[in-house]
């Protein structure tokens, strides 16, 4: 249920450009400080992980290892995706919200 929302919302955020996706676009946003918040899918490959995990722990933004590539995929118009940034800072303040409400997956 929690991940459903998530990802109800990361397609939303996609919709109305408050979300990048991929991993190049998140670390792209992500050293612009323009990421508030990250979903990760944690079957992304190790390359992809390594290039993305610890760039928003150094940068320290928050983020949760998420559902799978396809399925994040799928929320935001892709067939599969490593990473989901979310620009839209409420929007990122909701996810976040809502991860603390019933989550372990957060970083």
């Amino acid at each position: 249920m929690l991940a459903a929302k998530l990802l109800r919302m990361a397609g939303q955020g996609v919709g109305f450009r408050g979300a990048v996706v991929g991993v190049e676009r998140v670390r792209e946003a992500v050293l612009s400080h323009k990421v508030a918040f990250a979903i990760v899918a944690p079957d992304a490959s190790r390359h992809s992980l390594d290039k993305i995990v610890p760039l928003l722990v150094a940068r320290r933004v928050r983020f949760v290892c998420g559902p799978s590539a396809a399925l994040l995929g799928a929320a935001v118009g892709r067939e599969t995706t490593a990473a989901v940034g979310i620009t839209d800072r409420q929007l990122a303040k909701g996810m976040r919200a809502l991860v603390d409400s019933g989550s372990d997956g957060a970083h």
